[in-house]
């Protein structure tokens, strides 16, 4: 089992920065890939930013060039930068790790942004 604990969320005006952080506990060695999701009120989950064992990221289009995934060595840590965030940036973001067989999910960490 893997334990997966957002926070750093918040309200931001646009153009500003948040870095959300994601605390992973549990059977950490297992984890391999990690990803952010987030869900704006009456859209479907959608990707924003995953990274594998290997460091290898990938972006969406709305993430490339201003959000930045990474995770520390240790595993315990994954992080969301996020740079000139826009209103339609707002959404709960919620934090994922899979261990190839599953993935697990934390409980999300709202983010608002101002215009």
């Amino acid at each position: 089992q893997v334990q997966l604990v957002e926070s750093g969320g918040g309200l931001v005006q646009a153009g500003g920065s948040l870095r959300l952080s994601c605390a992973v506990s549990g059977n950490i060695f297992s984890v391999t890939a990690m990803a952010w999701y987030r869900q704006a009120p009456g859209k479907q989950r959608e990707l924003v930013a995953s990274i594998r064992s290997d460091n290898v990221t990938y972006y969406t289009d709305s993430a490339e060039g201003r959000f930045t995934i990474s995770r520390d060595n240790a595993k315990t840590a994954a992080y969301l930068q996020m740079n000139s965030l826009k209103p339609e940036d707002t959404a709960i973001y919620y934090c994922a790790g899979s261990d190839v067989r599953t993935w697990y999910w934390g409980q999300g960490t709202q983010v608002t942004v101002s215009s």
